[in-house]
């Protein structure tokens, strides 16, 4: 079995997840028991699209997919996919790109076995039928590549050490016991008013982490400063308000571009990477790829925080929509804030999603069970979702 996939479009315009509809074209091959015939996807732009169907079906205009079989008995033919109108299409349906370029490669396929919807309004119902069929047989696959990492935020260890005034515990040791516990990353906030983490402990734990350091910062003079001075592998601006318990929503990149793009100037003289913690807006991600942002992290509070089914589901399809238009625009992404042991799979399933930072839950749990289990356990969470 051999799938062929060719992009005659920008990089630039789109950023197409390959690993992830690869996965899923061989999962269709084998269920239409296609196993070993090859299929080559071709992606193109509107413009040679319509080419194309001028050629071919004497149609003015870009369509979305052609179909054309092979004459050679081991090979099933080319797909041929317009980027620009599935893109366009996926945003009229309000689904995300890669949710509809698995819906056209379904469609392509059945046209190479013979399906045609356009022989009569029998055949377009069999035909509409199968791709139904196909698709929920295939939506959930993941990329096939490694899940998301998981990033404990230590802050609350701070926090119960800052209650008391003391130097215990200190979050210092609790980012060791995270690292040999299997998180691949440590998350501290050093704000303002100090609340927990002090400047101490971030100077401290560029020395000790092994994994990656992700710094939490307003963009802010001081706070600027002292992430220049000590580097970490990854700087996430976010809100911060002093009378907020916690971060309680993204960043407004819209009204705060002329700060946000100055500071993400200044770390990127400094080699340090920055991520922007925004609502899964399409607004917002756009803003974040024109300030120059290399990473979104995606707040995920009110998917978590949702208080039926049908909000949760609401909130979920903005975090899915906002991830591929990330992914797509050329944005690394990660999401978090609020993930729990409940409710982390469907956000660690998301097949563009690279970490998941996770606390407050991590750190209630590990009263119980003591941290090392507690990040075991979320890791485990996280991988079940493959």
């Amino acid at each position: 079995m051999s799938i062929n996939f060719i992009s005659e479009i920008s990089p630039q315009q789109f950023k197409l997840n390959q690993n992830l509809l690869r996965a899923r074209l061989l999962r269709l091959l084998r269920l239409l028991k296609q196993e070993g015939r090859t299929v080559s996807v071709v992606f193109l732009d509107d413009k040679e699209m319509a080419r194309y169907n001028q050629t071919y079906r004497h149609k003015e205009g870009p369509t979305n997919v052609l179909s054309f079989p092979a004459e050679v008995a081991d090979e099933l033919g080319d797909i041929l996919v317009s980027a620009d109108t599935a893109w366009r299409e996926a945003g009229e349906k309000g689904v995300t790109l890669h949710q509809h370029l698995t819906w056209l490669l379904i469609h392509g396929l059945l046209h190479l076995l013979g399906y045609d919807h356009e022989l009569s309004e029998a055949e377009a119902e069999r035909m509409q039928d199968k791709e139904a069929e196909l698709y929920q047989a295939v939506q959930h696959i993941h990329s096939g590549g490694a899940m998301p990492q998981l990033a404990v935020n230590v802050d609350h260890i701070a926090t119960i050490r800052e209650a008391r005034g003391g130097a215990e515990p200190d979050p210092v040791l609790a980012a060791g016991i995270c690292e040999l516990a299997g998180a691949r990353g440590i998350v501290v906030h050093l704000r303002e008013d100090r609340r927990h983490i002090q400047e101490r402990d971030v100077r401290v734990l560029r020395q000790t982490v092994k994994t990656r350091l992700n710094l939490e910062m307003a963009a802010v003079k001081e706070i600027v400063e002292i992430a220049l001075d000590v580097k970490p592998d990854l700087v996430t601006l976010v809100p911060e308000k002093r009378q907020e318990l916690t971060t309680e929503g993204g960043l407004d990149i819209l009204g705060n571009e002329k700060k946000i793009r100055k500071t993400i100037g200044k770390m990127s003289e400094a080699g340090i990477p920055v991520s922007l913690f925004i609502d899964p807006d399409l607004e917002q991600v756009k803003a974040a790829v024109e300030v120059g942002a290399a990473y979104v992290e995606l707040h995920t509070g009110r998917y978590a925080d949702a208080k039926d089914h049908e909000e949760q589901e609401r909130e979920f399809r903005l975090i899915e929509q906002a991830a591929e238009a990330a992914y797509a625009a050329g944005l690394r992404v990660n999401a978090g804030h609020g993930l729990n042991y409940l409710n982390v799979g469907r956000v660690a399933g998301l097949p563009v999603i690279e970490e998941l930072s996770i606390g407050h839950a991590l750190i209630a749990r590990a009263a119980f069970v003591g941290l090392e289990q507690a990040v075991r356990e979320m890791q485990n969470c996280i991988d079940l979702a493959g």
